[in-house]
């Protein structure tokens, strides 16, 4: 088989596991499959005809802030500090004009800001609490710009990972979903395969 077919099967397999280890709490297995699915895509992104520095610096930094939020100890600030980084290397990578972008990016914060400002009041934290606020602004552009490249893969990935993003960061600031760490894990993995796919080309 083909490095990209391999990968690609590998990518599959533990992102099922993780969600699998998550459901399950089993933490031993999480710790392996969790980093182990994005340095799958990593190396499917990798083999793609149109694979960029960007797109393997946004998955690189993702594969960061995967592992800093499942550490025992809370760097949940390094982890959304690495996860910035990323959505920042998509919006480079992304083709798309700037006017579509700036008008997608202010319909994105409207729909989003319900559930934006939810979160942002159960923030305690003042520091915290604007970090969170440049990283909503941030990964908004992020589906802006994959909206305004008009690539259907990139557009389902983009809204997969704000979701996923939403319900982590709802279940953590204002009240804790028993079902949300599958779920978030899912969409997480299935948003990162679209964008990965639209991007490499």
């Amino acid at each position: 088989m083909m490095p990209d077919t391999v990968s690609l099967i590998a990518f599959a397999v533990f992102a099922v596991a993780n969600w699998i280890a998550v459901a399950r709490k089993d933490k031993p297995l999480e710790y392996i499959t969790k980093p182990a699915a994005l340095a799958s895509l990593i190396i499917y992104a990798a083999t793609g005809d149109h694979s960029s520095a960007w797109l393997i610096t946004a998955l690189a930094f993702s594969l960061l802030g995967d592992v800093y939020l499942m550490l025992p100890v809370d760097v949940f600030a390094a982890g959304l500090g690495a996860f910035l980084i990323g959505h920042v290397a998509y919006v480079i990578d992304f083709e798309a004009a700037l006017l579509p972008r700036l008008g997608w990016w202010v319909a994105v914060i409207a729909l989003s800001a319900p559930f934006a400002l939810r979160i942002m009041r159960s923030v305690n934290d003042r520091t915290l609490r604007y970090a969170i606020a440049g990283y909503m602004i941030v990964i908004a552009l992020m589906v802006a710009s994959a909206i305004a490249s008009g690539h259907r893969a990139a557009i389902a990935g983009a809204v997969l990972f704000l979701i996923s993003d939403t319900l982590l960061a709802w279940d953590r600031f204002v009240r804790p979903v028993s079902w949300s760490h599958p779920v978030i894990m899912a969409t997480y993995h299935l948003g990162q395969l679209g964008l990965t796919h639209a991007l490499r080309g």
